[in-house]
């Protein structure tokens, strides 16, 4: 058994790429470029805040529970099963709000290639959104096998070379002496707490740092995780954070902040970059990284969430037409309901007042539903550690129950924070007026919420070994 685990066992360094992985994400960039230097602090704030108390309260729950479905083995093992299947639901209709945003990356990009005017044609962005969603949607029902392969071929050449390149461009703009769009002296460093847009930056960083939990059910697999895990929390949480700060930073010195598009800002960028440098004939080769980048960041997405609502669907929490998987074990009625719901949502592109408006628009709804979650999440931890105090737990945040109360408290104020600030609208982006933006915000947010409500307490429960097939 020793040898086992010692032979499944992850190093320090295979956590920290795994976490990195989950994280980081170029398509972000845009959106907190517009807030220039003062993202930094923003960004700071952001890991205390949230960040940290994330990885470490889902480091602790995965480690003492680690079965297929996550959020929702262990809301449920605290709430019970009703409330395990909202935080699961959550997860995923989060999920499925937040793709459009990224597939709208995906053909932002496509668009600035072909012709930059192409970036505000509503109907171009929505048919490159359908095409994109349903393509991965198609390979994730072949199999893990092909998507994993997918994900990590799209991980090293769509994230980690362009986000390199991006913050190298930026300091040898900075060294070089060329004029920048920002500056760095400390009242520019410093939050105007005073400004509404400055709190409203803080939906997009948070947004950034979501999605760490997916990381942390591999504690177990980590050779004494009570050591090893605030290790690689440490690295992967410096190696977010300076990615994400410096890329930020590099759009804000070189582009003027009224003119980042969120969908295509770091197309805008390295086209400012190369057009200084004579290097606009690596434009193709960029976009295509960033495409290719932005299709495994769905691959990587698309599946994980939807298998932790098969696993609650699969408890009787949705009827067995829900709970079909194919021979390739891909939950197959869940992926063709949720690629309908995507094409649906893409519609916002269409009515919304500007792209930079149903960008924002779908970003808040969906940073608001995870940030119900993670309440959850949080509250989860705390009850959980008083209702099951003999539990093993291979990692343990430090402190004791007294560590508990103060990582959690500091999440939850996090979490509270932002949904509050979300429902300011951006003074910088035209998303109409105020009362309809709100109005949206509720109504969907209400909306999106009901379906656990409504649904039957018990369906026939179905065997997670035994699945049916189609």
């Amino acid at each position: 058994m020793s040898s086992n685990n010692k032979t499944h066992a992850l190093s320090i360094f295979g956590l920290t790429m795994l976490t990195v992985g989950s994280v980081d994400s170029i398509r972000n960039l845009p959106a907190t470029a517009l807030f220039g230097s003062q993202l930094i602090a923003f960004f700071i704030l952001g890991a205390i805040f949230f960040l940290i108390p994330t990885a470490l309260v889902s480091a602790e729950l995965a480690s003492a529970w680690p079965k297929q479905g996550g959020i929702y083995v262990w809301v449920k093992k605290a709430f019970g099963q009703r409330t395990g299947f909202l935080a699961i639901w959550l997860q995923w209709i989060e999920n499925v709000i937040w793709y459009p945003t990224l597939l709208s990356f995906v053909a932002g990009t496509i668009g600035y290639l072909i012709n930059p005017h192409l970036i505000d044609n509503k109907v171009f962005l929505w048919t490159i959104i359908l095409v994109s969603f349903w393509g991965v949607t198609a390979i994730n029902l072949i199999g893990m096998r092909s998507s994993a392969l997918f994900s990590n071929i799209c991980a090293v050449t769509g994230l980690l070379l362009p986000m390199t390149l991006i913050i190298s461009l930026g300091v040898v703009w900075i060294s070089s002496g060329n004029p920048v769009q920002i500056h760095f002296d400390y009242a520019s460093l410093m939050p105007q707490w005073h400004d509404k847009n400055m709190w409203v930056s803080l939906t997009a960083i948070m947004m950034s740092f979501c999605g760490i939990e997916i990381a942390t059910v591999h504690a177990n697999d980590v050779k004494d995780p009570q050591h090893a895990f605030p290790k690689a929390l440490v690295y992967s949480v410096l190696i977010i954070l300076s990615t994400l700060i410096l890329g930020s930073l590099a759009i804000a010195i070189v582009l003027p902040n009224d003119s980042i598009s969120l969908v295509a800002g770091i197309m805008q960028a390295f086209s400012a970059f190369f057009a200084s440098y004579h290097m606009s004939w690596l434009m193709p080769v960029i976009a295509l990284m960033l495409v290719i980048g932005a299709l495994g960041g769905v691959s990587n997405w698309i599946i994980a969430p939807t298998k932790g609502l098969l696993a609650a669907a699969q408890d009787g929490n949705l009827p067995p037409a829900l709970q079909k998987v194919n021979k390739h074990g891909a939950p197959t009625s869940l992926l063709i309901y949720q690629a309908i719901i995507v094409s649906v949502l893409s519609s916002c592109f269409l009515f919304m007042p500007s792209i930079n408006a149903s960008y924002w628009l779908l970003t808040a709804l969906a940073a608001q539903l995870y940030m119900l979650m993670y309440l959850l999440m949080f509250i989860t931890a705390i009850v959980l550690r008083f209702k099951y105090p003999e539990a093993q737990r291979p990692f343990k945040i430090p402190g004791g129950n007294k560590g508990m109360w103060i990582i959690t408290s500091m999440g939850i104020i996090g979490t509270l924070t932002t949904l509050a600030v979300s429902f300011i609208p951006p003074g910088n982006i035209d998303i109409g007026s105020t009362l309809s933006y709100e109005t949206t915000l509720i109504v969907g947010l209400i909306l999106m919420c009901l379906p656990p409500f409504l649904t039957k307490s018990r369906w026939q429960k179905q065997s997670i070994n035994q699945p049916i097939l189609d």
